[in-house]
């Protein structure tokens, strides 16, 4: 029985599931998820999807503040490193030190990388290699994973 548990686990993980992920500091029940989160939220954050194009306000957000994650709050984005990418979705080119995780996504259509938050391990977008310098990177985001704190 344990070795049928060990081969579900690591299947999971070899295809992109939670199962056998990697724990994370602030973890609710998927109830309390629920509770805490709006159906967009939890649909980006809980269970990867991915909110329609121009349809997050955050897009259009350029006043000063910071991005912090909808699950838990942790900062993840300073305004100064957002960027408007033409893709829909808010793109930034660097996250805060120590806010975020990554990990490979494979799919039908080629492999990308999935951002996540570092510390309740909420899906925020995925990063890509196209971006502006210093860092070349865009880290481009679902809205409805953030939410915006005025400086």
């Amino acid at each position: 029985m344990k070795r049928r548990t060990f081969l579900v686990a690591g299947v999971a993980a070899v295809l992109g599931g939670r199962a056998g992920a990697e724990r994370f500091e602030f973890t609710l029940t998927e109830d309390q998820w629920r509770a805490r989160l709006n159906d967009l939220q939890y649909a980006v954050l809980r269970e990867e999807a991915t909110e329609t194009a121009f349809t997050s306000p955050l897009n259009n957000e350029k006043r000063k503040g910071t991005f912090h994650c909808a699950g838990c709050d942790l900062p993840l984005f300073a305004s100064d490193t957002k960027y408007d990418s033409g893709t829909g979705w808010p793109s930034f080119w660097k996250p805060l030190p120590n806010a975020v995780g990554t990990k490979p996504d494979p799919g039908l259509f080629g492999s990308r990388t999935e951002v996540h938050c570092r510390r309740c391990g909420g899906h925020l977008g995925h990063v890509f290699d196209d971006g502006p310098q210093p860092t070349g990177k865009r880290y481009c985001m679902n809205g409805a994973a953030l939410t915006f704190a005025a400086a």
